[in-house]
């Protein structure tokens, strides 16, 4: 559980340099440039994430259940996901009526990751990964807000619907891959249990 804990701290740390030490991370790029923010940035998220992985798997050996989560909660999950990776494709294309709507698609496909999850897992070390996950999803979602109040930040502009005909393929087809085989070769369990 140590290592999971460290991850998290250092990954989503990383991420959040930005909300709480904006000055730290303005003085890294003032004196070093932004090559070296973004090398330094790099590194220790992917630190970080590797601990995560890591720690995660180690950890879900040894933790016990927080609470047993009801068969519909599941159901749920699986549609609460779909609709995340919607969200996350609509994030990397060029903004649809979608992206306009939610205003940080990404964003917002996490904190549907991060309930999806907790909804469908009860293990305690489930529950630290995926409840910290939606604690940082939502400060950077506040934190967005007030910069686009400041003026710091702008929001997706609307290009064509086609792009969320396109996010909705995408979305899809990402979600049958994952739920087919990908989320059980990727971290060991079958979204779907048959049988």
């Amino acid at each position: 559980m140590t290592l999971l804990i460290l991850g998290i701290v250092i990954f989503l740390g990383m991420h959040l340099v930005r909300v709480v030490a904006p000055s730290l991370r303005a003085s890294v790029i003032e004196r070093q440039g932004k090559n070296a923010w973004m090398g330094l940035y790099t590194l220790v998220s992917l630190v970080g994430l590797g601990l995560v992985i890591y720690g995660f798997g180690e950890a879900r050996a040894v933790t016990g259940m927080l609470y047993n989560p009801p068969v519909f909660l599941k159901h749920l999950s699986l549609l609460l996901m779909l609709i995340a990776f919607i969200c996350l494709a609509a994030g990397f294309l060029p903004a649809g009526r979608i992206a306009v709507a939610v205003k940080h698609p990404q964003i917002l496909s996490i904190k549907i990751w991060a309930l999806a999850h907790l909804l469908a897992n009860g293990e305690t070390s489930s529950v630290l990964l995926f409840g910290s996950f939606l604690a940082w999803a939502v400060i950077l979602r506040i934190s967005l807000k007030r910069r686009e109040r400041a003026g710091e930040t702008v929001l997706p502009v609307f290009k064509s619907a086609s792009n969320d005909i396109l996010a909705v393929v995408i979305g899809l087809a990402a979600f049958g891959l994952f739920v087919w085989k990908l989320h059980e070769w990727l971290i060991g369990v079958a979204p779907i249990v048959m049988g």
